[in-house]
């Protein structure tokens, strides 16, 4: 017989000490899990009771210490509430959040003892080595870098992602169909001139075709989140080792791409913004996105685009119907067709 777990993360250790030619469903009844959960298992499926009630929480940040007395903080890349390492793995009917305080922490003057630094605080992570991701209906709450898509090839089908800095970003290959992507609102104490947040930051290898593709989705916005305040992307150069140093990754040209999507009106006028980086010689430099990114956008509707369709915004990259018609399911995800089947299931 199957057992009963009381976390998620046992329930998928459980998966990970079976045979890896199976394939599992784990269903998860409605409840609050304060857990970090890392799926390290192949051909895996999370089903949830209902994306509302099921909710998977933890609160790691970047600037967190690894231990008390420890010099070594986290880092962006270990903060992740849900991680996934392993091939074929679906979520569906979950929440999952990262609720460190990031508002609380904002509103401290710098001067405050308590003021922490590296307050990027992931909810779900795509490891390197994952591919054929499936997230439908899954809500994902952060602030800053809430979702982070390293991995290879993401479907993302409904559900709602929210966030305000950088808060859909990385190298993946990920196609986005009917999601909802919530800007939230900022304290006014960190609030300068330009943008307040930005909704991508991707750093796609130039080798690839596609990186961050948005079709069918509405962008909307918290109360609180100003008009003409939040940019739909910025290139990210992550800094990257090389054999003559180390410094900000040339070859990361980042792609994002909106295609016949609702827009608040938040959204800026100016659709792309830059982004620093560490030159070679260990200066900071700015990349510019609409030279050192690739950024798009077709059929945009709604308040936050009317300008762009317009012809207004000149530094706007307008796809042509033709142009559009390549950013295909199949095209984007390289023929991979459907998550995976329910087989076994364990609760």
């Amino acid at each position: 017989s199957i057992p009963l777990f009381q976390t998620v993360s046992q329930a998928v250790a459980f998966v990970e000490s079976q045979k890896r030619d199976k394939v599992w469903t784990i269903f998860i009844t409605e409840g609050i899990y304060r857990e970090r959960v890392i799926i390290n298992a192949d051909n895996l499926r999370l089903v949830g009771e209902s994306q509302a009630e099921t909710i998977i929480v933890f609160n790691r940040y970047a600037g967190q210490k690894v231990s008390e007395g420890s010099q070594e903080k986290w880092g962006t890349r270990r903060t992740a509430t849900v991680e996934i390492i392993g091939d074929n793995v679906s979520i569906e009917n979950i929440t999952i959040t990262n609720d460190f305080d990031y508002p609380g922490n904002e509103m401290k003057t710098k001067e405050d003892p308590t003021r922490v630094s590296g307050t990027q605080a992931v909810a779900l992570k795509t490891d390197k080595s994952a591919d054929r991701t499936y997230l439908k209906n899954v809500a994902l709450w952060g602030y800053q870098d809430t979702l982070y898509l390293k991995g290879d090839r993401v479907l993302i089908e409904g559900g709602m992602i929210a966030g305000h800095i950088d808060f859909i970003f990385g190298s993946a290959t990920a196609l986005f169909e009917n999601v909802t992507i919530l800007s939230r609102a900022r304290s006014s104490i960190s609030v300068g001139n330009g943008p307040t947040g930005y909704i991508t930051a991707p750093s796609t290898n130039l080798q690839r075709p596609y990186g961050l593709t948005f079709i069918n989705c509405r962008l909307e916005r918290e109360n609180g989140v100003p008009t003409n305040s939040v940019a739909l992307g910025r290139p990210w150069h992550p800094t990257t080792t090389f054999s003559d140093g180390r410094y900000a990754d040339p070859y990361a040209v980042g792609k994002a791409t909106f295609i016949n999507t609702f827009m608040e009106s938040h959204i800026t006028t100016k659709r792309w913004a830059s982004m620093t980086g560490r030159a070679k010689h260990g200066n900071t430099i700015t990349f510019n996105p609409h030279t050192d990114g690739r950024f798009a956008e077709h059929k945009s509707h709604g308040p936050g685009a009317h300008i762009v369709m317009s012809n207004a915004v000149h530094d706007s990259h307008i796809l042509t119907a033709q142009q559009a018609d390549f950013y295909s399911r199949t095209a984007i995800l390289r023929g991979w067709r459907a998550p995976i089947v329910n087989i076994n299931t364990t609760h």
